[in-house]
This record gives structure tokens, sequence and C-alpha cells, in this order.
């Protein structure tokens, strides 16, 4: 047997990176031979993904997807590797907006090999569902199983940024992101401009703080109305209000994203805007907003979550609950 020369790197402990003080090499107290293969097979896929950034709402109907598709599409453009994740798990819309909902998943036992939208690795539980109009009736162990499917057997490779669709709200889709991960870069907050969405905003912030994710910004969508014929903006409903509670809670305000009929049209039609109507001014809006995310640099904060290790449980989720039953 030939020794290891003492200069040489230790092995990897998930074999996807050098770092040997991953946490991947250590077995949890009481973590069983197949829970500990199972951990070490999620954070080799995790370790390969340099950022992982959740798209957040405190209410549905502000056009979250809309936001995280175009947000994904863009750092693409701007030569970044990225993937789209979508936990949706009641009403994914991904597939629809990016025109693959008949895209035939491939793969095998041991990988899930992720839609391929020119360069765009994509996933959604919609393509996995026979018709379109079939609805899933889960609990939050089921949905949290799904996403854990999601990054664990997923052969998203390596990426530069991988981008997360969450439904609105703070409930399981987004706890179990936080608990797979452990470690998220960020959180893009969407909201429109009335008071009734706006409120909610703080709410997710809240959420973000908690569970121990910067806030990048919020993103206030349909604020105001572009004309086609002439560009000009037009404000429907009050303006400012996404900005206002950005300024009140202390978190970036990335920009006001105005209503644009292109934009329905791109997303029925099944592409995303900013690349159809590269042109436009309500793109290039776009673009500026992707720019906090483009400079994505910075080491992560110690006082995030270590990879692998759950972040603080919140009492009454589903997520919670079974994690209080196993500490038991």
């Amino acid at each position: 047997m030939t020794s290891r020369p003492e200069h040489a790197p230790a092995p990897a402990a998930c074999g996807a990176c050098a770092k040997t003080d991953c946490s991947a090499g250590k077995r949890r107290p009481q973590e069983s031979d197949a829970e500990f293969k199972d951990r070490q097979q999620l954070e080799s896929r995790l370790c390969r993904i340099q950022h992982k950034i959740v798209v957040l709402s405190g209410k549905g109907g502000v056009g979250k997807s809309t936001v995280a598709v175009n947000l994904a599409i863009a750092l693409m453009m701007a030569g970044h590797r990225v993937g789209l994740l979508d936990v949706d798990i009641h009403g994914p819309s991904i597939p629809t907006m990016l025109g693959i909902e008949s895209y035939a998943i491939g793969g095998d036992q041991s990988e899930i090999v992720p839609a391929d939208v020119d360069g765009l690795k994509v996933i959604s539980i919609g393509l996995f569902m026979p018709s379109q109009d079939d609805a899933l009736i889960w609990r939050g162990p089921l949905k949290m199983g799904a996403i854990k499917q999601f990054l664990k057997d997923v052969a998203w490779g390596d990426l530069d940024v991988l981008v997360i669709d969450s439904p609105p709200g703070t409930g399981d889709e987004p706890l179990s992101v936080c608990q797979l991960i452990g470690r998220l870069d960020g959180a893009v907050i969407v909201t429109t401009p009335q008071r009734v969405a706006a409120v909610d905003v703080r709410k997710s912030i809240t959420f973000c703080r908690q569970m121990h994710v910067p806030v990048l910004g919020v993103v206030e969508n349909m604020s105001g109305f572009a004309c086609p014929a002439c560009g000009e903006i037009t404000q429907i409903f009050r303006s400012g209000a996404g900005k206002q509670i950005a300024s009140d809670m202390g978190v970036p305000f990335l920009g006001s994203i105005p209503l644009d009929a292109q934009i329905a049209e791109a997303c029925d039609s099944g592409h995303a805007f900013v690349r159809r109507y590269a042109s436009s001014p309500t793109a290039a809006i776009m673009r500026t907003i992707i720019q906090p995310l483009v400079a994505l640099s910075a080491p992560l904060p110690e006082t995030r979550t270590a990879p692998g290790q759950p972040p603080p449980v919140v009492e009454g989720s589903a997520i919670g609950v079974a994690t209080q039953r196993e500490a038991g």
C-alpha cells in the first residue's frame, strides 16, 4: 500500500470539493449509516453550487415567479451558470413560463437530469405531473421529501447560482429550503405597491432574519403601467410602499418593475421576457436589479448556519414538529 505524501491534501469528505473540514466528513450523534450517506450525497450536490438565492413573497399574486424566471435568465445572460429550482409544490408555474410543460425529464435511479432551457437548468414538480390539471394534495413531510430529492438527486453539476422560486408565505417550502441547504446566500423579496401586499414584506424579512438568511433586497413589481406606445409609466396603484418598507426594515431596495403588457405576453408564450424583449426599458430595469446578485462574491458570514445543519426551528411548522420528534 502506497502512503500518501505528507504535503498532499486530505481527500474531500463529500468528494465534490477540496475542503478537508467539510461537515459531510463527520457523522452526527445517533446518525445511522443510511442517514450519513444520504447527507453526504446532498452536500456533494450543494458543494458544487457557489451561490443559492431564494425568491420569496409575503402573499400570492405579486409576480414572484415572473421575477424569479427573469432573474435567472438575466444572470445566465450575464455569463453565469444558473439553475432554477421551483419549490412551489401546489402551484408550479415555471414550466409554463419557460414553455417546457411537455419536457421529458431524463435520468435513472441514481440521479435526475434537469430540463435544459438554452443552458438554464430547471426542475419543477410540474415537470413530473401527467397532466397540468392534476393537483398534489400533500402535507408538509411529503413536500419536504420532494424538495430534498430535487436538491440531492438532481444532477445540477457546477453552478454559479441556483435561484429557488418559493411559494408565497413563510410555510413548509421555504422552511424546507433553509433546513436542507443550511447556507443560503440571500433572499430576494417581491411585493407590489399596494399596502396589503407590502405589509407582508415585513413578515418575509422577519422570516429571513429568524432563519439567518441575508435579505439581498426588495423588488416592487407592477409599479405603474408602462404604455406600450410611448413607454411612459402611469401610476395605477399607490407607489413606493416597497421602497418605504425596505427602508423601515433596514434592507436594500433593488428597484421597481412596471406593469408591461409584453411581460404577460412573454410568460404566456413560454419565453423569458428579459431575453425576448431585451431592448425594452423594462428589461433594462430587470438587468439593473440583478447587479447586486451578480456581485455576490464575499465569503459567507460565520453567523450563518453551517452546511447540513438545520436552522432554528419554528414552533408549529411541519418541519419543526418533525425535528422536535427526532430530537426527542
